[in-house]
Parts: structure tokens; sequence; C-alpha cells
């Protein structure tokens, strides 16, 4: 299996995706979005997709982010969605996602910094690759936006800050706005360069203080990540 990886941020990382694509020793590529690394110039060489997240959206200009290019990205997606390819997105990658299949993205009711419960739907609740999943699972977030919704696309999980947390494009496609691929590690950066998340922080809901993060276990999540990529490597197998 050959995964590639498009990183937006230095500071927003694969996580624990990089030990699942260590545990079955899968071959991976990157695209670096902000050393100006350009996507690769066709998909046949791509069996999954894996969009990271960052702090722009998909309207972001490049007069306000020089290197990032939505439209490329946005391009480059529906080709791989088009080519049979399995794509997650987290994050921006999810609302990436959804303007690639003419869903745009909308701003969340709440913003969210930090680790929330998500709750299964009703059609989570019946998705074969979400039996894994509790009723509920606490996660991460850190997010301002959510993905746009197609006329066939599924909610297999929400929040009370945000309606659209995971999101089923189709049997190869999915978008996740909240982060289990969070690690110790991998916040520890993320927090140091987003100081501005934290100010007048008891004016919101959902955003946690930065120790408070910190000291959160995140080993039961990135299982449920884990083992959510094992049966949607088992899907596109059976689909090639």
């Amino acid at each position: 299996m050959k995964v590639h990886f498009i990183i937006h941020e230095t500071y927003e990382g694969p996580g624990a995706f990089l030990n699942w694509v260590n545990k079955h020793a899968y071959s991976v590529s990157y695209t670096k979005i902000y050393l100006h690394e350009v996507l690769p110039n066709d998909v046949k060489s791509i069996d999954l997709l894996i969009v990271l997240g960052g702090p722009q959206c998909p309207a972001t200009t490049a007069k306000e982010c020089h290197y990032f290019n939505a439209e490329n990205e946005i391009m480059f997606i529906r080709d791989c969605i088009a080519a049979g390819k399995a794509v997650v997105g987290i994050c921006l990658g999810a609302q990436l996602i959804g303007e690639a299949l003419g869903a745009d993205f909308e701003q969340s009711p709440h913003k969210e910094v930090g680790y929330f419960p998500i709750a299964l739907t009703e059609d989570g609740r019946q998705a074969d690759n979400m039996s894994h999943f509790d009723a509920v699972e606490l996660v991460g977030h850190w997010h301002n936006d959510m993905p746009g919704l197609t006329p066939t696309s599924k909610v297999l999980a929400m929040s009370e800050g945000c309606p659209r947390q995971i999101v089923e494009y189709s049997k190869l496609v999915y978008g996740f706005q909240c982060h289990l691929e969070f690690t110790t590690e991998s916040l520890t950066d993320l927090i140091e360069v987003s100081a501005d998340e934290f100010v007048e922080i008891e004016q919101h809901n959902f955003i946690q203080a930065p120790e408070k993060i910190l000291i959160q276990n995140t080993l039961s999540m990135n299982a449920l990540l884990v083992e959510f990529m094992d049966k949607l490597m088992l899907s596109y197998k059976d689909r090639v």
C-alpha cells in the first residue's frame, strides 16, 4: 500500500497515522505544502491520500498564505476520488474533500480546542467501520469550521459544539473534523504557535487550557483511528 500525506504546517503532522503506517510497513510519501512542495503529477502511485489540517480554510487566499493553494489541492483530491483511491481528510483536509465534491465548508457553531466527546449518529451506529466506537468517545479538536455535506454524504458522529465531526462521503472517502491522530508529542508545537487560541478562554465553552490538553491520554482515540484505517484499507482492497 502506498500512502501519501499532504502536510500544511510543521506543527500539524501525521501523529498517530504514522504509527498505523509503520505497523503495516506501508510505503509513504509526502507533499509538505509549507515548503512549497508540489503535489504528485498523477494519482496512479497512490492507494490512500491523507490530507491533514492547518490554520487555513478552503477560502484562504495566496495573499493570506503564500504557500497554500486551495484550488490545486481540491483538484488533486477530486482526481484521487475519481480514480477510486481511498481519501481521508482531517480538519482542513475534511473541508477540502467537501469542496472537491461540490459541498462548501461552513463555520462551525462553536470553536473547539481540546478534548471533548463526540456521539455517534444513527448512521454512525449502523456503519461497519465504526462498530468499534462506543456511542460516545472522547477525542481531540482544534477547529473553527466544518466540512460541507453532499446530498449523499452521511454524518457518522457529531459533538455538542459541532454537528459534523465524522462525515462519510463514500465507502472510501471520509472527513474527520475531529483529531483522532493527536498525540501529546504532536500537540506541543501546535500549542506553542497558537497562543491566540487561549485568549479570553473563559468566554468559550469548548476551549481548554493548554495544561489540560497536554495531560490527556490519547492512546484510546489513537487506537480508534488505527482500527478505522484498517477497516478502510480492507474496503479499498475489496474494490481494486
